[in-house]
């Protein structure tokens, strides 16, 4: 028996080894291919689902508008808006209002006929009946944007406010005018005139100008009231000089409508009827 030591098979061994690692490696990858698979198609639907669940969300504030706009692009879409609203309205109380004149129409009586012809002698002066006459129209309009720009003024000060439409309308009425218009609403002793941002709401209607105010009257007479108000000329100084909108026109026939809204009065009390208030002071 030789004492040599036995010598290794280097070459055989290393076979050997070389495809365990080979078989284990491909274990590995075919576990983490079937993991991989996995996670999407879990994690696939899942997020497709999430996206979904956005968009709708997304759709559902913005109420099919454009998010960054808000829900309505500009102040002028805004008025288009209550106007529509508005007429919409008029519209059903025009319904209401006909319905009312057949049920009167059926009264009878000589009471009933006394009442109605005394309605109707009050409706011209209440505004309630359309007129038909020579008159005047007076159109008031902001500065173009290049004056308001170069002016170097308060912006305010170069555009149509409330004050400067009540000037024009109390003037007119100082000349004698039987009737007025503002937008082509009657007038009557419990319109208000207010300003809101840039427009100004009358009967509850907001209204961008140009703003046109006409009356039946002597138009000589309306002239002469308009050209004699401090208001007016103060008006007519900005006019002058940063080219605010300034337009007077007589005629001799102009027609204005009735006024067809409601009477009733929603912040005015008859005097004498309020209750009476007592003031604690510690003065």
């Amino acid at each position: 028996m030789s004492d040599a030591p036995r010598t290794r098979r280097p070459a055989m061994l290393t076979r050997e080894t070389w495809a365990r690692r080979i078989a284990a490696a491909r274990r590995m990858r075919s576990r983490t291919y079937r993991n991989r698979a996995l996670a999407w198609r879990v994690g696939g639907p899942a997020v497709f689902v999430l996206a979904g669940a956005l968009f709708v969300t997304s759709a559902v504030s913005s109420d099919g508008t454009d998010l960054r706009a808000g829900r309505y692009g500009d102040l002028s879409s805004v008025v288009r808006q209550a106007t529509e609203e508005a007429d919409a309205l008029s519209a059903e109380r025009n319904a209401l209002a006909e319905d009312v004149e057949a049920l009167t129409a059926g009264l009878s009586g000589t009471g009933v006929t006394e009442a109605q012809n005394s309605v109707e002698r009050l409706q011209v002066p209440a505004g309630l009946a359309g007129l038909r006459g020579p008159g005047l129209t007076v159109t008031l309009d902001d500065a173009p944007s290049e004056s308001i720009e170069s002016s170097g003024e308060d912006p305010n000060l170069l555009v149509v406010h409330q004050q400067d439409i009540q000037a024009v309308v109390n003037a007119m009425w100082a000349g004698g005018a039987e009737g007025m218009t503002i937008q082509g609403q009657r007038i009557i002793s419990t319109t208000g005139i207010k300003c809101v941002g840039n427009t100004v709401v009358l009967h509850g209607i907001p209204y961008s100008p140009p703003y046109v105010i006409r009356a039946v009257g002597d138009p000589a007479a309306m002239l002469t009231s308009l050209s004699e108000s401090p208001y007016i000329d103060i008006y007519l100084q900005y006019v002058e000089r940063w080219d605010l909108g300034w337009e007077v026109e007589p005629h001799t026939e102009v027609e204005i409508p009735p006024y067809d809204g409601t009477l009733d009065l929603e912040y005015a009390r008859p005097a004498g009827q309020d209750e009476e208030r007592t003031v604690d002071s510690d003065i």
